[in-house]
């Protein structure tokens, strides 16, 4: 007998995902996916703001998530920019480890 396991039986176990694994969530992948996400989001609002003169987002609405951020200079926009980023993080942090830990319990 050998121990040889065949090349298709490999492939099929490690494409299918583990039953422990199934619910789980990549708090890394979370938190790069929102992150770019919120970017996106804040650089389309910013350009919205300029290109189109009725525009409903106006600085108040971007100031109660991004304190700091004003529509006046370079630096405040880098600060918004990065404020963006980082709530992706703070989301990703948060939300992941919850979201496996109840999804272990109640499963």
């Amino acid at each position: 007998m050998s121990n040889a396991i065949s090349p298709t039986r490999d492939y099929a176990t490690a494409a299918a995902p583990s039953r422990d694994n199934a619910s789980s969530i990549s708090v890394l992948t979370l938190g790069w996916s929102l992150s770019v996400f919120f970017v996106i989001s804040f650089l389309l609002c910013v350009l919205g703001y300029y290109l189109v003169p009725s525009f409903p987002v106006t600085h108040g609405a971007l100031a109660v998530p991004l304190p700091g951020f004003q529509f006046d200079s370079w630096p405040r926009f880098i600060l918004g920019l990065a404020e963006s980023f980082a709530w992706g993080w703070y989301v990703a942090i948060l939300f992941g480890p919850l979201y496996n830990w109840f999804g272990a319990r109640f499963r």
